[in-house]
């Protein structure tokens, strides 16, 4: 069988190498997960064990902001369908640790599946066929997918510019205070 089951690994959540400059706007902790579709005692929980860590700038103490990366908001989304589908927070962590060590590249076009107790990572139809040929009950997450929601979804929210802490409004155009305030500044 081609695909292979997810390793583990204490990369950083970002690969700075391979995106450098590609974070150019973060998200609080708020948008992330009106985005991901979690609460926000899931994502300070996540945070605080290290499932998903903040890459662009982590908490420091009480009254700083986390900022998450686009990529962190899918890593969050994706997190929450292997809940939905009851697959275990432990191999959760080894699917999240195998994105670290590959650093998000093609992320778009990998889709993962699992048998509830195996994160595999296909990333070719191919693959996917080899592994439901084995008989057992799968499912799968077309990350693509994922990557489309999260960024359909943050267009409508609110971001932050890294570099200058400005705030980015979103197109939701029911959100003309947001404008007005951005305009004033």
């Amino acid at each position: 069988m081609n695909s292979r089951p997810v390793s583990s690994s204490g990369f950083p959540l970002h690969d700075s190498a391979a995106d450098s400059g590609a974070d150019t706007v973060g998200y609080r902790g708020p948008t992330a997960c009106a985005a991901a579709g979690i609460t926000y005692r899931q994502l300070d929980y996540w945070a605080r064990t290290g499932l998903v860590e903040p890459s662009v700038r982590p908490a420091y103490g009480s009254g700083t902001q986390r900022l998450y990366s686009f990529k962190d908001v899918v890593v969050l989304k994706i997190v929450k369908r292997f809940l939905d589908t009851g697959v275990a927070l432990q191999n959760i962590r080894t699917a999240v640790q195998h994105l670290r060590e590959r650093g998000f590249r093609d992320l778009e076009r990998m889709t993962l599946m699992s048998d509830g107790a195996t994160v595999y990572e296909c990333s070719s139809p191919d693959e996917v066929v080899d592994l439901l040929q084995g008989g057992q009950g799968v499912f799968g997450i077309a990350v693509g997918v994922v990557w489309r929601d999260v960024e359909a979804a943050l267009s409508q929210l609110h971001g932050e510019r890294v570099d200058t802490g400005e705030t980015l409004v979103g197109h939701n155009p029911a959100d003309e205070l947001a404008r007005r305030r951005n305009r004033a500044v």
